[in-house]
């Protein structure tokens, strides 16, 4: 039995053997080309729909809270978005090329076995994304009771659990999310076509109601910076562009997921460029302008939208935004926080793993991972989760972009992918030479980020050592591609 790998000229893919089975299943094998059916606007539209989401919002709000002033959030989160496009688009290349998945991609650099690394780090990541959403989720379901029994209090995030019945809340919206794994993903589609029509209304919703109530967008607008002098703007501004570009840290690795259905090159770059920046950019702008108007309505800035729509005093209202809330996150989680786990999970055994399995491994972990604690602040959300897994996705988007483009020529033998013993195989299925390149990358941000969750003292390291956590993605990136193409280049002498 053989499956065809779709690339004319190339060779079939073997499964002669258990052993060789173990590396495909039919999630991980490469797409037809006659089912490569996504053109540019396929990919604009997957921009603009991932985009619109309560993070994004949320990502815009808390820049507001820590201190910027309106045009120096877009400006921080546009300039994310146009670098974190670069490694997006080329690594969306070998996808669209030969429509293989990112945990096979990653066999090319990190071993037919070796490539579980990656997968894994990526899959802890979206199972902490996946995480964050349900909360989102679970704190709405509770902001709707709360909104007809004002008695109950508001959700309290300072200690290591919230109050009972918000938890409850939260396994509830979890339970469903679960379900919906259960009954598979085509069972989202009409959830997503809600999403599509009620998002972009409840915003720009938001913003009508955050301009009336602020009298104009002038006032919203005039919302000083909190910063007083240059180096205290960019103290913050570069962590925070950190965040921003560690945002999509996540997709810029798994982006083959997507771009294996890909037309042609053109259809997943064009469409990348078109529906990335300027949609995030201008969702964005709605989280920027209504955490301003906050501080002229409340007297305080609110960066969190859940709390936000709970301090309407009109009950139906904030019934209506919350189960807007809860529809658009559940589409939104299983789209963007279940696919690509579930696959990378998948990758460990693919005769053992399938969707569903992989499903519920993602919301397991989730649980685990303790999300109400990754957004109780905007520094939490900013500077401890964003920051801190653009550590550990950096290096890897080096590693591969590096061994793809300078190491491959972009050349791939597809074949060995699926193969135990082929050239990705490098003797015992790890790449030594990419493992090493990773290390080297995640270790310069380590000393930062034990500063960061105040586990050291301000002084345990020099101050230029832990400063560089402030930069994580882009140390790691460049760290590790570059010592992953020294020591590759020595190896062929």
């Amino acid at each position: 039995m053989s499956i065809e790998n779709q690339q004319p000229g190339l060779p079939l893919i073997g499964r002669g053997n258990e052993d060789e089975a173990s590396l495909l299943n039919e999630d991980l094998a490469p797409i037809p080309l006659e089912k490569r059916t996504w053109g540019t606007w396929n990919y604009a539209a997957l921009w603009i729909s991932m985009s619109l989401c309560i993070p994004t919002y949320m990502l815009a709000s808390s820049l507001i809270q820590g201190g910027m002033n309106w045009w120096q959030s877009i400006l921080t989160i546009f300039l994310g978005n146009a670098i974190v496009l670069i490694p997006m688009i080329l690594n969306g290349h070998a996808g669209a090329k030969y429509g293989i998945p990112f945990p096979v991609l990653a066999r090319a650099s990190f071993g037919t076995k070796g490539a579980n690394i990656p997968a894994m780090l990526r899959a802890i990541v979206a199972c902490g994304w996946f995480g964050i959403q349900t909360w989102i989720g679970g704190a709405s379901l509770y902001n709707i009771l709360r909104a007809w029994n004002p008695s109950l209090e508001e959700i309290n995030l300072s200690g290591l659990f919230p109050q009972a019945l918000p938890l409850i809340c939260f396994f509830i919206f979890w339970l469903l999310n679960m379900f919906i794994v259960y009954l598979g993903v085509e069972s989202i589609k009409k959830l997503l076509v809600f999403k599509a029509i009620f998002l972009p209304v409840a915003a720009l919703a938001l913003l009508f109601w955050a301009i009336t109530a602020a009298k104009g967008l002038g006032p919203i607008l005039s919302q000083p910076s909190k910063f007083t002098d240059t180096p205290s703007f960019f103290k913050f501004f570069f962590p925070a562009l950190t965040g921003m570009v560690g945002f999509w840290a996540t997709l810029s690795l798994n982006i083959p997921d997507f771009t294996r259905y890909a037309k042609n090159q053109k259809a997943q770059i064009n469409g990348q460029i078109i529906g990335l920046a300027p949609s995030m950019t201008l969702f964005a702008f709605i989280g920027v302008v209504v955490t301003s108007a906050t501080a002229i309505i409340y007297g305080s800035t609110e960066w969190d939208i859940v709390k936000l729509a709970g301090r309407f005093e009109n009950k139906m209202m904030v019934s209506f935004a919350m189960i807007g809330i809860i529809i658009s996150t559940l589409a939104t989680n299983i789209a963007a926080n279940i696919v690509s786990p579930a696959n990378d999970f998948s990758n460990l055994s693919p005769s053992k793993i399938n969707f569903k399995t992989g499903g519920y491994i993602t919301g397991i972990i989730g649980i685990l991972i303790f999300p109400w604690k990754l957004i109780a602040s905007p520094d939490g959300y900013i500077f401890t989760w964003l920051v801190a897994y653009s550590s550990l996705l950096g290096p890897v988007g080096g590693i591969m972009i590096a061994d793809y483009f300078f190491i491959r020529n972009k050349n791939l033998v597809a074949d060995d992918l699926y193969k135990h013993g082929g050239s990705y195989s490098y003797g015992n299925g790890f790449n030594s030479n990419a493992i090493i390149a990773l290390l080297c990358g995640i270790l310069p941000n380590v000393p930062g980020f034990l500063l960061q969750i105040k586990v050291v003292s301000s002084t345990a390291f020099p101050q230029w050592i832990s400063e560089l956590y402030h930069y994580a993605w882009f140390v790691g990136f460049i760290v590790s591609g570059i010592v992953y193409l020294l020591l590759m280049k020595n190896n062929k002498r």
